[in-house]
């Protein structure tokens, strides 16, 4: 049996956004920049691909920029924000201490150009508290930027309430919505929001493409100079097989979202209820404030990039955190800020179902991961110090 459990990492492409794709590919495949005919097809496909991606948010097709992904589009929101907010003569920007590292690595940045940056805590839950981000705002804060729904953990948060706080205190608020797009309804009116980000092959589409939404006099600043696409904002001649495959899959993903919810929740929670039957484990973030199809977990006394690879010779494929830090060795950064130790936060899996996930393949998963972990605590002198109480359990 062959699982495929990493759907946060990035999904199968969906028929949806393959048909859609071929025509952009061998019929309409001019630069939607010419004047001429075959041009111009282009051009009309690129541009219904942007209503309907603006009618999935309710956002207007003017407030939406392609990008080749949520980092890129994290980068723009970022750093338009802090330029917006330097003319004013405000650098203080908001965030998390467990955001992607798209936001993170971008801050950074922005802190040696003289930027101050608060990084929120989380908390155990993995929630970010309103409050918290209200006693952070000071006259100077341009930006606050919290992710809509964590990575790593599943997390969701109180997005709505805290753009609705952004805009009494005159702050720009940008959600990295790329976890959040899948699986939510998503109303950037409603939910306050100033700058979304997401990315096409977290809903089934082709990698390499994403978008930006800029709420209208949210002026943008270039990441890439050149031509005059996307209104200026972004140079380059735009990816409209891609941009077409993504639109495609989003109408898709929304126009079937409450039939997947349905589907997913009550085999999120069989497997989590499956897998706290393995002693000294623990759910990481909150149980009912998560996403419909991630489940992570930490085990003590074992090490997640073992785990991970007898999984896979199992036919399970899984993560022990973003993909985009697979390569690393040091533990989660989002575990330690919800405060799992360093040595728990290096035991962690994280799985996380597509809407096409039955009762068969969450047993199968919870088999699989209990006989691997029994099997890895086996030969593990951590564990064995652990058992004799020579060092306490911490799960």
């Amino acid at each position: 049996m062959r699982i495929y459990a990493d759907n946060a990492a990035t999904t199968r492409m969906s028929r949806a956004a393959l048909d859609a794709m071929i025509p952009c590919l061998e019929e309409q495949y001019g630069n939607p920049s010419s004047l001429y005919s075959l041009g111009q097809r282009a051009k009309e496909a690129l541009e219904l691909a942007r209503q309907d991606v603006a009618a999935v948010i309710g956002a207007s097709p003017k407030e939406i920029t392609f990008t080749s992904g949520g980092s890129e589009a994290d980068n723009q929101a970022l750093r338009s924000a802090a330029a917006l907010g330097k003319k004013a003569g405000k650098t203080h920007i908001i965030s998390t201490a467990f955001e992607h590292h798209a936001i993170l690595h971008t801050l950074a940045a922005l802190e040696k150009e003289g930027f101050t940056v608060t990084l929120l805590p989380v908390h155990e839950n993995g929630i970010v508290r309103v409050e918290d981000v209200e006693a952070a705002l000071r006259d100077d804060t341009c930006l606050v930027s919290v992710m809509y729904a964590n990575n790593e953990i599943g997390t969701v948060q109180p997005v709505r309430a805290i753009g609705a706080l952004c805009r009494r205190r005159g702050v720009l608020f940008h959600t990295d919505a790329v976890q959040a797009v899948p699986h939510l309804r998503i109303d950037v009116e409603a939910d306050n929001i100033d700058l979304l980000s997401a990315s096409a092959h977290k809903f089934h589409g082709p990698k390499g493409v994403g978008f930006l939404y800029a709420r209208k006099g949210v002026r943008l600043t270039s990441l890439i100079e050149g031509g005059a696409q996307e209104r200026g904002k972004r140079a380059g001649t735009e990816n409209v097989p891609g941009i077409v495959g993504m639109s495609a899959a989003l109408k898709e993903t929304a126009e079937n979202l409450e039939a997947a919810t349905a589907r997913l929740l009550p085999l999120r929670d069989r497997l989590i209820a499956g897998l706290r039957e393995i002693p000294h484990s623990a759910l990481n973030g909150d149980e009912e404030k998560r996403l419909p199809g991630n489940v992570n977990f930490c085990f003590e006394g074992i090490e997640g990039e073992s785990l991970l690879l007898l999984l896979d010779d199992r036919g399970i494929c899984a993560s022990s955190g973003s993909a985009c830090t697979s390569g690393s060795l040091d533990p989660s950064h989002v575990l330690l800020a919800i405060g799992r130790v360093h040595d728990v936060a290096h035991g962690s899996l994280r799985l996380t179902l597509g809407e096409d996930a039955t009762e068969a393949e969450v047993d199968y998963i919870i088999q699989n991961v209990k006989e691997v972990v029994a099997y890895l605590r086996g030969f593990s002198p951590v564990w064995r110090d652990l058992e004799s109480g020579k060092t306490p359990h911490i799960l």
